[in-house]
């Protein structure tokens, strides 16, 4: 298992944008064959704040999941409605 978390800061004024465009993206990152879970969450003090809980069956499929067509699209319709973007990655520990 690979599990990727993602924080997204958007600008006020795309904020609304943003959370439809990202329910999108996870819906059809789900069809992807190694992604197991795609959860959005929206901090609810500040809405211009967005987490994504994803995890994939390893780091191959999130590699394949960053080549798709429609990750591809979603990242470079959101990039100017982003201030900020921290990614971290996660591995399951043995035992």
């Amino acid at each position: 298992m690979y599990l990727v978390t993602v924080i997204f800061t958007a600008t006020a004024d795309k904020a609304g944008a943003f959370a439809a465009r990202v329910q999108q993206q996870a819906t059809d990152s789900l069809t992807e064959p190694g992604c197991q879970r795609f959860d959005v969450w929206t901090d609810p003090a500040d809405p211009t704040r967005t987490f994504l809980y994803e995890i994939y069956d390893d780091r191959a499929a999130f590699d394949a999941h960053l080549a798709s067509t429609h990750f591809k699209a979603f990242d470079a319709e959101v990039a100017s409605w982003i201030v900020d973007k921290q990614v971290e990655t996660w591995a399951l520990s043995p035992g």
